[in-house]
């Protein structure tokens, strides 16, 4: 009888400590801003809360968000990437041009992601083996690439049409890519966006290469005498965002078929490296999730398109933008310094 009194006394100190932990969770911060903000513009605007519009954010954040689960684990190895406009930019048009040259698809696809591919490889080599700082290795090749992109190109536009040279069903197949909706109802690119979150989750929650990046990203020394190769996990972290990168650079070329190499993804970074503090992942590296990046890119998707909805200024909404992640930024640093 004392047992289970006892038993029973335990149960909802247990519970209690498992809801105070849960409150404490950055996510569930996130999460409640998130639901603040949808809360107030279902009331300030008449066409927040309507399907076609929730749909037309998921569509307008699954470029970013499948660029910033790549910066994910970039954050939470240790590192930064900057080049990620870039790479967005010179992978999408480097699959338009060889469409337009009348590659078929998955060629001219695979071309553009192995693109990526060796973006990501060489930062990761250049911010491990050759020892410089990811954010100066990154900002370099940020300038390299788009100078590339630039030369082949000649800095004119790349527009992906019959009248180009593109095939006609490869092109019906690559528009769909971009423009086609599931069912008829969801857009291909959220389609794709939840497919890689869902997958990511996976890599990062349930396998030892997630482990290891957070483990790099806590203590490389750490990690190093556990016997963990980092300067390959911090390597095959790059390569997932050159890849991810590219995939999302390939996607609007296929939204909208034509870009141009001086403009296309100029700033685009910013936006990722912003979404994914907002979703909690440290610039000291060790700490980020999956879910919270979804969360932080939310809430960039949302404001813009409330912003806009409310008929807010673009100016003022670069403004707002630029508040949030200053607030992420400094939210993380106080909760870090808090901890230590």
């Amino acid at each position: 009888m004392a047992d289970a009194v006892r038993s029973s006394a335990r149960a909802p100190a247990r519970d209690q400590f498992q809801l105070s932990r849960l409150l404490r969770a950055r996510e569930a911060g996130v999460f409640f801003a998130l639901l603040a903000i949808c809360l107030f513009l279902t009331f300030a605007t008449d066409g927040f809360l309507t399907s076609v519009n929730l749909l037309n954010v998921g569509r307008q954040i699954s470029l970013l968000g499948i660029m910033s689960i790549g910066m994910t684990f970039v954050l939470i190895s240790g590192e930064v990437d900057l080049s990620v406009g870039s790479t967005y930019a010179s992978s999408g048009l480097s699959t338009g041009m060889l469409i337009c040259l009348g590659w078929p698809l998955l060629p001219a696809l695979g071309v553009g992601l192995l693109t990526g591919l060796a973006i990501g490889l060489i930062n990761g080599l250049l911010s491990t083996y050759g020892r410089l700082p990811s954010l100066i290795a990154t900002l370099g090749m940020l300038s390299m690439v788009r100078g590339t992109a630039l030369i082949l190109t000649s800095g004119q536009p790349v527009t992906v049409n019959t009248r180009n040279g593109a095939l006609p069903d490869v092109l019906a197949t690559f528009e769909y890519m971009g423009q086609g909706y599931l069912f008829g109802t969801v857009p291909m690119q959220l389609v794709f966006f939840i497919i890689i979150a869902a997958l990511a989750w996976v890599v990062l929650s349930a396998t030892t290469f997630g482990f290891r990046v957070f483990a790099v990203g806590g203590s490389a020394k750490a990690a190093r005498v556990s016997g963990i190769h980092v300067n390959a996990v911090k390597i095959w972290a790059f390569i997932l965002m050159g890849v991810l990168a590219a995939f999302a650079g390939i996607l609007s070329l296929a939204f909208l078929p034509s870009g141009q190499a001086g403009r296309t993804g100029l700033g685009l970074e910013l936006d990722v490296i912003a979404a994914t503090i907002v979703g909690g992942a440290s610039l000291s590296g060790g700490e980020g999730t999956i879910l919270g990046t979804i969360l932080g890119v939310l809430i960039i998707g949302v404001m813009r398109n409330g912003l806009v909805l409310l008929g807010v200024s673009p100016f003022v909404q670069e403004f707002m933008i630029g508040l949030v992640i200053v607030i992420a930024v400094g939210i993380d640093k106080w909760s870090t310094r808090r901890r230590a």
